[in-house]
């Protein structure tokens, strides 16, 4: 029941928010941005803090000795090769700079552990100077993690959901230095598109010219529509680009389904078709628990009592259901054949890459 409900408002939201994928209009702002203006990858190397015994050990050196050089720059003398460590985890901080970011705008980071830890849950990324290719400080990181999981427990009794060891720092970066980039004057601009996309491009090459004038954009590829700036915006383009930018168009979106591995998150779109095939889908789940018994020696035997290991072995395959899909099935189709089959998320992710390796899935297959 589970499982069925979590499909089936799966293909209602599809069905509400995207009544069909030709039909989806957006903004030209979200589907194409100003040519030559790209974002600067950052990166940079920290530390979080505030781990519940779940950071580095001692085999990780250089959180350590990380650790170490930050006390001793806040006046703290400590040697890195005796410490230990258990709340504390490197890490490695990602982030992109927009290319019209000025100094004090916010930015969205990214800390993946580098070392041994087992979870990043709870912790608090400490200032890390995020660098850009040319070797320059662009901004300054800080902030507590959010991992969109949880963990609990220690050795062999814990449990855990989804990833732990990445986690995420909402408006956590902090520009130090914008790109020193200008809208220079122009009498042409070239507006790239996120997607490439044929029938985009040439949408929203219409669209402008409904707006400009005859002859006014043209597709020069899947990715990019070509602009002749009107005489008045020549000298203010960001007018110009005001005003393009509200603009609505059709936007063509092609078959895709999205896959996470790490959180089991399966998303499909609408145009989704699937060639007639047969599914059968099982569950082989093999489960080994070991119970401890005592052996007492008998009175006056002098003998030592022992603990004696016991395995047992539990074999289970869930019978699979054999299920027909035929030509050219809609998603909602695709969903009750699902449904039927009684599949969690984590089996459609199989199933969909075995129907994408078989040529019967329609669609590009993304995993994240």
């Amino acid at each position: 029941m589970r499982t069925t409900a979590t499909i089936g408002m799966l293909a209602l939201a599809v069905a509400l928010g995207v009544p069909h994928a030709a039909a989806a209009q957006v903004r030209i702002k979200d589907v194409a941005t100003l040519n030559g203006y790209q974002p600067v990858p950052l990166v940079g190397y920290g530390l979080v803090i505030g781990l519940n015994k779940t950071g580095d050990r001692r085999q990780t050196m250089f959180t350590a000795q990380s650790l170490a050089a930050t006390l001793q720059r806040l006046g703290v003398a400590v040697n890195g090769e005796t410490i230990k460590i258990e709340n504390t985890a490197a890490v490695l901080v990602t982030a992109e700079l927009p290319p019209f970011a000025r100094t004090g705008a916010r930015l969205d980071v990214t800390a993946s552990s580098i070392g041994d830890a087992r979870s990043l849950q709870g912790g608090v990324l400490i200032a890390t100077a995020m660098r850009g290719p040319d070797g320059g400080v662009y901004a300054l990181a800080q902030g507590p993690l959010s991992i969109g999981g949880f963990g609990g427990g220690t050795g062999t009794t814990s449990v855990q959901v989804n990833h732990l060891t990445v986690g995420r720092v909402p408006a956590g970066g902090l520009v130090q230095q914008g790109q020193r980039v200008q809208l220079a004057a122009s009498d042409r601009i070239l507006l790239s598109l996120k997607e490439a996309d044929f029938v985009t491009a040439h949408r929203l090459a219409d669209a402008i010219e409904m707006d400009l004038g005859s002859e006014s954009a043209r597709a020069v590829d899947p990715g990019t529509v070509e602009v002749t700036v009107p005489q008045a915006y020549r000298q203010s383009l960001p007018d110009l680009m005001a005003r393009l930018e509200a603009l609505k168009v059709i936007v063509d979106v092609p078959a895709r389904v999205v896959i996470n591995e790490r959180t089991g998150t399966v998303v499909m779109g609408a145009d989704v078709r699937i060639r007639r095939a047969a599914v059968a889908h099982g569950n082989l789940s093999v489960r080994i628990a070991t119970r401890f018994d005592v052996s007492q020696p008998g009175s006056f035997s002098q003998g030592q009592t022992t603990v004696v290991p016991r395995e047992k072995v539990e074999v289970n395959e869930t019978q699979a259901r054999l299920v027909t899909l035929d030509e050219g099935v809609t998603l909602d189709e695709v969903v009750r054949a699902l449904n039927a089959l009684g599949v969690t998320p984590r089996d459609i992710i199989a199933i969909m890459q075995a129907l994408k390796e078989s040529g019967a899935l329609r669609a590009e297959l993304v995993i994240m």
